[in-house]
């Protein structure tokens, strides 16, 4: 189950690398990038939504997404942070702790 999960983290990482590169990209590398990551991000998601519930899956994926993007908006984009939205991640954060610690793996079917 751990590796299903860590396709969700590299889902969510392409995620937040595709997001900056639909905003950020200017040149035909920059896209073919972007492109690159929405395609590894959707393929991973795709790929552990096949082992955990898809509600989770998405909802994780898009939390992570979300909390990354901000994050990586302050850093490198220098993008404003504050209490409010750092108290708003962790409580998302928490959100997807709890979806994740609660989830079922799938029962296959054949």
């Amino acid at each position: 189950m751990l590796k299903e999960w860590l396709k969700v983290i590299i889902a969510a990482v392409f995620e937040v690398l595709w997001v900056i590169g639909l905003t950020h990209s200017d040149r035909i590398l920059e896209w073919i990038g972007t492109v690159i990551a929405i395609i590894i991000s959707f393929y991973f998601l795709i790929m552990a939504g096949k082992k955990i519930a898809v509600g989770t899956v998405y909802a994780v994926f898009v939390g992570l997404g979300t909390a990354g993007t901000v994050v990586a908006g302050a850093f490198f984009f220098n993008e404003e942070i504050n209490l409010t939205k750092i108290a708003l991640i962790f409580l998302l954060l928490i959100g997807i702790i709890g979806l994740k610690s609660t989830s079922e793996p799938k029962e296959e079917s054949n």
